[in-house]
């Protein structure tokens, strides 16, 4: 029976930064090496995002196309890993990295929180190669490190790649007009966050809008730890720690603990 690890208590400490400590005005644009760098000199946590080149690497970047984050266009997808990393992100100096190469640059000073972006399309079962292209990057890693997603049965795949790393479902409202085109039906169940036991999840990191949904509360009551996204602001803050453990923050200087 594969076992649910524990979410390290280093990531309900120090706040994380939501796509590391980015700000393109800095030269630091989200996911980069100048962003990640820049988080772990101020003592964050970070959070970054996994999505899947053409030779099936684990590359660090949010978007499924190129568009919006560097001066190339197209899916990530149909690119290699080694051409990715010599497309420069927009605002920075560095290319796209690998995850490898984030894991080599934070190696293990501060927590890293890493989200699976859903390959399958549909937030359904078609996952598997970027699962086992993190699963493999992250063995002898060390240092505190969970995965998550939106997907469930990507937290249900990482259980079995990498069983010994904590791992979280990623919540929220599930609202349809930020879904298309997921079915409603998809939407409504996952809005529940109905899965926790299958996907042997070790957390959530739910929607700072909508913490006050009763099922946060009860996972909550259970003792399963509650992260949440996004938050851009001290007054944002106050309010989403009534009920979240700790936040993802981003385009301020989230406090840290004394």
């Amino acid at each position: 029976m594969t076992r649910t690890p524990p979410l390290p208590a280093a990531f309900l400490e120090a706040p994380i930064a939501h796509r590391a400590l980015h700000d393109v005005t800095q030269g630091r644009p989200e996911n980069s090496r100048e962003a990640i760098e820049a988080a772990v000199a101020a003592g964050y946590g970070i959070e970054i995002d996994l999505q899947l080149s053409a030779d099936r690497q684990a590359m660090v970047f949010h978007d499924y196309d190129l568009d919006r984050l560097t001066g190339e266009t197209g899916p990530l997808r149909a690119r290699s890993a080694a051409a990715l990393g010599q497309i420069k992100l927009k605002g920075g100096a560095t290319g796209i990295p690998t995850f490898a190469e984030v894991l080599e640059l934070v190696a293990g000073r501060v927590p890293l929180l890493v989200e699976i972006k859903d390959q399958d399309g549909q937030l359904g079962a078609a996952v598997g190669i970027l699962e086992e292209a993190a699963a493999e990057a992250v063995r002898g890693y060390d240092g505190p490190l969970a995965f998550m997603s939106f997907n469930p049965n990507s937290v249900r795949v990482l259980s079995g790649l990498a069983p010994d790393v904590p791992r979280g479902i990623v919540t929220c409202s599930y609202r349809p007009d930020d879904w298309k085109p997921i079915p409603a039906g998809t939407l409504d169940r996952l809005r529940e966050i109905p899965d926790i036991a299958a996907s042997r999840a070790s957390f959530i990191s739910h929607e700072a809008r909508d913490l006050d949904r009763p099922r946060v509360a009860a996972l909550l009551d259970q003792g399963l730890p509650v992260l949440c996204w996004t938050i851009r602001s001290p007054e944002q803050e106050t309010l989403a720690r009534q009920v979240a453990q700790n936040i993802t923050f981003e385009g301020y200087p989230a406090a840290l603990p004394a």
